[in-house]
């Protein structure tokens, strides 16, 4: 695959990932949050933007798995640090209202 169809590949990845996000951010998580009584404002775009990357890691990680002809594209992916630094910010931006009780962003 030539670098320009996997940067069209990867755009369009973030691209449904970032409109999945934001239907599950406002659909799921605010109900989710209210259970647990956590209040659901602030900036909601840092919410969206932690559970856009989830999916698109855990997407990565299964994509990296189970695609044999594409592997070489998503092992790049998998071992950047920059991934994984994002992705550990991600996981916390989700988890940090538990911990804190509110939604601190």
């Amino acid at each position: 695959m030539t670098q320009s169809k996997k940067d069209v590949v990867f755009s369009l990845e973030l691209l449904f990932f970032l409109i999945l996000g934001f239907i599950l951010t406002y659909n799921f998580m605010g109900p989710f949050y209210a259970a647990f009584d956590i209040s659901f404002m602030g900036n909601i775009w840092v919410n969206w933007f932690g559970l856009s990357y989830v999916l698109f890691v855990l997407y990565s990680l299964l994509s990296g798995l189970i695609i044999s002809k594409l592997r070489t594209f998503y092992k790049n992916r998998l071992t950047s640090k920059i991934f994984w630094i994002l992705s550990i910010g991600s996981i916390y931006i989700l988890v940090a209202p538990f911990i804190n009780g509110e939604n601190p962003f």
